[in-house]
Formats: C-alpha cells, structure tokens, sequence
C-alpha cells in the first residue's frame, strides 16, 4: 500500500517537472496586482525546521480502494519519511530525500534503494524534490516567480494560468485568505495526462498553517488514480529522527 503511495506522488512529480527551469530571481508576470500576490504567497509560506504527525492516506484506482494509516515527519528542504504500520507494527517505511528515494515493504519482503537520477531515466523525465515538498505544505508546486502568468481574480480566489498548447498547462489558484494553494491543474495535451491537486482544508498550529486534506488526481489516458490525504496530530519544529534500515533478505526492484 505505501509503495502505491509513494508511487503515485512521484508519479505526480513526473508531471509538474516536465518542462520546468531555474529561477532567475525576478518575476516575469507583468501585471502590477499579480506581482502583488505572487510575493505575498512567498512570504505567506510555512516557515518550519521539522513537522511530524500522523497522515491518513486513501488510495483508489479503477479497481481497488485501499487506506492505510501513516507517521509522517519532514524536515524542511531535507527529508519526508513514512512508516505504515498495522497494529502498532511497521509494515512499510519511504524516506525520501533531494538526492535519494527509498521504501521497502514487509509483506512481500521487496525494497528500492536508489535516487532521482535513476528513477528520472527510468521515468523518462526528471524528478524534483523541491516540487513534491511544496505539494505536500500548500505551496505551488511550480514557482510563480519564474514564467509569465494571466491573472484573474474571483470570489474563489486568485488564479494564476500559463498555456503552452499541447506541451503543458498550468493553473494554481490561491487562496484569498491564507494566500496559500487551494487548487492546482497541470495538464499535458500531447500525452494525455494531468494532475489534479486541490486542499479542501487548512489547519493552524502554533500560528502555522498547513494543509488538512489534500486530494490527489492522476489521470492518464483513459484511467484515474486518487489519494486522499488527511493530516492529524502535526506538531512542528520538534527533533526527529529518520529510522530507516533495509531489512537483510529482501529483494531489490529494478527499474532497468
């Protein structure tokens, strides 16, 4: 179940990463108001060392619905770390860091151990830690900052769209509020394929705010893939620690 998981946010990632490009400090939105909005959602940002606590995930596909109770812990910029357990007993961990992506599973004894180089050529497209931890915190996941946007404002928010045809399409909509993501689109024309991301919920904790539902779509061709995740019991800026060993005897999946 939390290979699935994992699976399907990196799969995401597959998506939001194509076609993205360094930042080169300025932003090139034009439009005064959408200038505006685009610095107060930086600056509206989570600022955090660590957050922990608990993540409860519902995965549905065209044939199953699964779900599974997860801890979470992040360390900002650094590290996210799962462990799924049954009954108080790990049953799968993930630890997932800018230069490595790691899970192994107990029920079929199989783990991966390797890094986004490895799953971007497997994938065929590169891979972006930075983008699954601003999906994960309420962030956009492309950085506004960086390509030109048409803004428009309504009662639902502040909407930020960028069309490049049939290559990619972009839509984050911000929350007029919190400034922080309500809903973010990605579409790509040519391969048939997006990602449908959208917050339902925003907690606030120690005058921090975080996201407390997030749903996940992944289309592709004529199938969907869904996550539901809620966050419970998220405490910030406490030590944590990462426990991750590979147990001995497990088999390693190749993606060659």
């Amino acid at each position: 179940m939390l290979k699935r998981i994992v699976a399907l946010i990196l799969l995401s990632v597959v998506v939001i990463s194509c076609g993205s490009r360094k930042s080169t400090g300025k932003i090139a939105t034009k439009n005064a108001e959408a200038v505006s909005v685009i610095k107060k959602h930086y600056t509206a940002e989570t600022q955090f060392k660590t957050a922990s606590g608990k993540l409860r995930a519902v995965y549905q596909n065209d044939e199953r619905t699964q779900s599974v109770n997860l801890s979470f812990r992040m360390e900002k910029d650094k590290a996210i770390w799962m462990s799924a357990s049954i009954l108080g007993f790990p049953v799968a961990k993930a630890y997932i860091t800018p230069t490595s992506v790691s899970y192994y599973e107990k029920v079929t004894q199989t783990y991966f151990d390797g890094d986004f180089r490895l799953v971007s050529d497997f994938l065929g497209t590169p891979l972006d830690f930075q983008k699954l931890q601003n999906l994960l915190i309420g962030q956009a996941i492309y950085d506004l900052r960086e390509e030109e946007y048409n803004f428009t404002q309504s009662p639902r928010g502040f909407q930020f769209v960028n069309d490049n045809g049939e290559i990619m399409k972009k839509m984050f909509l911000l929350n007029p509020s919190n400034l922080k993501a309500e809903a973010q689109q990605l579409l790509q024309g040519l391969d048939n394929r997006g990602l449908t991301v959208t917050y339902s919920d925003y907690q606030e904790i120690d005058g921090l705010v975080f996201p407390e539902n997030i749903k996940i779509i992944a289309n592709e061709g004529g199938s969907s893939t869904n996550i539901d995740l809620t966050y419970r019991n998220i405490s910030f800026n406490e030590e944590v620690s990462f426990p991750f060993d590979i147990p001995s005897g497990y088999e390693e999946i190749s993606l060659k």
